[in-house]
């Protein structure tokens, strides 16, 4: 089995996307961050994740980009909620955290090197997300010709680096189908940006919102919802 890094942030992209790696054979080595982030949700999320899936391993790395600022992912910002998923990808919303893709694309890189591996994963998509520069096809073209210039493997012909964004033209609701026929459990992922302290989700934030949009054009039941009690989109 050839290796693959795997961005897994605990949310519902990021555990497709570790599925879909596992079911094209890829030996699996789970990358999460703690970044600073408002909450540990997320992460404890990726965990159980990363554990169903049977990953070879799930490497946690502290980062701290609270230190910059200039996201309510990462300061005292309040999250928007309340915005209409038909508006929810106009403009750039401030809960973008400045460079996060490129942040974590290079700790990727950097695995992928020591592992020998030429995949990374990530779970990007452009057809209902929240408008975030770092999603878009022409950002993951543009890392993968950096990272084959960046490396003493991609310089010296050991390695050619693919990036994998397996989602990026899928909408919201084939994502989870697409999950959902792999055996990916829902129930475990983590999508909202301002959770409660048990994990509810807040149902209002963009997050939310694209979520529950997702599982109801897919026609399916979020078991995260059920869980803690229906949330309408």
């Amino acid at each position: 089995m050839k290796p693959a890094v795997v961005l897994l942030s605990g949310g519902l992209d990021s555990a497709t996307a570790a599925a879909i790696a596992t079911s094209e054979g890829f030996a699996v080595h789970a990358l999460s961050f703690r970044y600073g982030q408002r909450h540990g949700i997320e992460l404890e999320s990726a965990a159980r994740v990363a554990e169903a899936l049977g990953v070879v391993e799930h490497a946690i790395v502290e980062i701290d980009l609270r230190r910059f600022g200039g996201s309510a992912l990462t300061a005292d910002i309040a999250v928007p909620k309340g915005r209409r998923a038909g508006t929810i990808g106009e403009g750039i919303p401030v809960t973008y955290v400045p460079a996060r893709n490129t942040v974590f694309l290079s700790f990727a890189l950097a695995w992928a090197e020591t592992l020998g591996s030429e995949d990374i994963f990530i779970g990007v998509n452009v057809q209902d997300y929240s408008g975030y520069p770092d999603c878009r096809p022409a950002f993951i073209e543009a890392f993968e010709r950096m990272a084959n210039l960046a490396t003493a493997a991609g310089v010296e012909g050991r390695q050619r680096l693919e990036i994998h964004a397996p989602l990026m033209q899928m909408t919201k609701a084939e994502i989870i189908a697409r999950g959902l026929s792999l055996g990916v459990d829902y129930g475990l992922t983590s999508s909202c940006y301002d959770p409660g302290t048990d994990g509810r989700p807040c149902g209002l934030c963009d997050s939310c919102v694209l979520r529950a949009k997702g599982f109801a054009d897919a026609g399916f039941p979020d078991p995260l919802s059920l869980r803690f009690g229906h949330l309408a989109p």
